[in-house]
């Protein structure tokens, strides 16, 4: 009978061993998913953030290259200027050849002045107009130069 009663209280505590174990497997269940929630959230924060940073990088970098860009353009520009005002001087001054020195010249000086006031914008807005003032040469242009491109990296 005293083996009976021990075995009655060694089956009730082992029951109650492994109502605490359960509970104790709940309780670290619900720790380890505290935890991966909390690290996948500090991760994605990680993420976001050095995300955030590279494209504020990047855009930065874009800005710096277009202010280079338009500073290059504008000087250009002036030595365009310059190689006109020098032709205009050391050039022929009569016949063909003085005409034909004063109308390059007369081209360098506009096309430097365009550049220096108006930068690759300007350029860029002046193709645009011609493209969409003249569509049909505009492709047949872009599919000759593309023939062309494709022949020369071909070879």
């Amino acid at each position: 009978m005293a083996t009976q009663q021990r075995d009655k209280n060694f089956s009730g505590s082992g029951s109650g061993m492994a109502d605490a174990a359960r509970e104790g497997a709940g309780k670290a269940g619900e720790a380890v998913k505290d935890t991966a929630s909390s690290m996948t959230q500090k991760a994605s924060d990680a993420v976001k953030d050095t995300a955030s940073s590279m494209a504020h990088k990047a855009s930065d970098a874009g800005s710096y290259i277009a202010h280079k860009a338009e500073d290059a353009t504008s000087a250009v520009g002036g030595g365009m200027k310059s190689l006109a005002d020098t032709l205009r001087d050391k050039g022929p001054h009569d016949g063909m050849f003085g005409n034909a020195a004063s109308a390059v010249a007369s081209t360098l000086e506009s096309g430097g002045r365009e550049l220096q006031e108006h930068g690759l914008s300007g350029i860029a807005d002046d193709i645009t107009n011609t493209v969409r003032r003249h569509p049909i040469p505009a492709v047949l242009i872009g599919i000759g130069l593309g023939v062309l491109l494709a022949r020369v990296c071909s070879k």
